[in-house]
């Protein structure tokens, strides 16, 4: 099974790399490659190290989900950032972005926050459970 999910995988990175090759400019793709990188390397991954050190302090059965629970939020935050200020927007063209971005962006968090609070509750009162009968 793995084979097969492995080969599978290789025939669509095949293909992936085909229509970038054979319809995409090189130079674009590379532009935006390395500013990929540059964005992970220069600005999530410090973020990330840094909800890390904020969260070092918790009690170690909630420490895992508020820290997944953040880096969650600032992915979803930054990748819809950009409809919540509205950028591309146009008064002649209100079909461009017609959504309620930032009351959808509100749900979103508010679902990664009770997400994080029922995986917190759920480890903390394990934890306890467990060292009450003495496993801990």
């Amino acid at each position: 099974m793995k084979i097969a999910v492995f080969g599978a995988g290789l025939a669509l990175i095949a293909i992936g790399v085909r229509g970038v090759v054979a319809n995409v400019d090189a130079v674009v793709w590379l532009a935006w490659f390395a500013g990929a990188a540059v964005l992970h390397d220069g600005v999530l991954v410090p973020l990330v190290l840094a909800a890390g050190l904020a969260t070092g302090r918790l009690p170690a059965p909630a420490r895992q989900a508020v820290r997944a629970g953040l880096i969650a939020a600032g992915c979803v935050c930054a990748v819809a950032l950009p409809l919540v200020l509205g950028y591309g927007r146009r008064a002649d063209e209100p079909s461009r972005l017609p959504l309620p971005y930032g009351r959808n962006l509100a749900i979103v968090l508010a679902l990664i926050t009770v997400a994080t609070a029922v995986t917190v509750a759920v480890r903390v009162r394990t934890a306890r459970r467990a060292r009450r009968e003495g496993r801990a």
